[in-house]
């Protein structure tokens, strides 16, 4: 990512330029893109301007948004292939529709019998090859139509799990209920459904309670710059 964005004129954004933004919650990954693109347009009069982003966050997610503009968006797929780490916090005892804090919780779970010892013991399951069913409560497209539209309505699907790849799964701090861990993992990993199956594992119940994508590729969170940062520096 270019560090002076003010030196940037309107043709380096049209050959294309990588930027890297650090989410902030409640903000879809779609609405980053779109106050980029207006922040563009509004700076440099561009009648239109490609941008779009190399991997989405959940809303509740934070952290690394790769955003191309320009000619970079054709490097999108490349850079959304690339291994992503992410670091966060999962919640026992406790299931939520969506595996997240986007529902209400629906089952709750004693805990008093789980050890420090058996919860360590359970992050091996997770890493190699896996096959993983996604949350119902996600993007995926059946029938042109995004699964969580049809999850909100109460349908139920029939969701196929996928094959993705665990590469590293350590637990960082185990303070129960919260779970605290990092993961490195490839394209398509749904770190909800790692929470949910990881509580499952364990005969009880767990729901990811906090995400913060820290790295994709080579581009860290470490260098990224909030909205209000780049627009700041846009507009200097």
């Amino acid at each position: 990512m270019h560090n002076k964005l003010s030196t940037l004129s309107k043709e380096d954004f049209e050959s294309g330029v990588v930027l890297l933004i650090n989410k902030e919650i409640n903000w879809t990954s779609f609405d980053v893109v779109k106050k980029i693109k207006n922040l563009l347009k509004e700076k440099f009069r561009f009648k239109k301007i490609k941008v779009g982003h190399a991997g989405t966050l959940d809303p509740l997610a934070t952290g690394l948004l790769v955003i191309c503009t320009g000619k970079s968006t054709k490097m999108i797929s490349e850079i959304q292939n690339q291994k992503k780490e992410y670091t966060g916090e999962l919640t026992m005892g406790a299931t939520t529709p969506s595996y997240d804090l986007e529902t209400e919780i629906d089952h709750r779970y004693d805990i008093s019998n789980i050890t420090e010892k058996d919860i360590s013991s359970k992050t091996k399951l997770f890493i190699g090859e896996v096959s993983q069913k996604p949350p119902i409560f996600s993007a995926i497209k059946v029938k042109g139509e995004r699964l969580y539209e049809k999850a909100r309505r109460g349908e139920k699907i029939n969701i196929k799990k996928r094959k993705i790849t665990v590469y590293n799964f350590k637990l960082t701090k185990i303070l129960l209920p919260k779970i605290h861990f990092i993961i490195e993992c490839s394209k398509g990993t749904y770190i909800r459904s790692i929470a949910h199956d990881f509580g499952k594992s364990l005969n009880n119940g767990a729901h990811l309670s906090k995400l913060i994508r820290t790295k994709i590729g080579e581009f860290d969170l470490k260098d990224a710059k909030s909205i209000i940062e780049f627009e700041n520096e846009l507009n200097q």
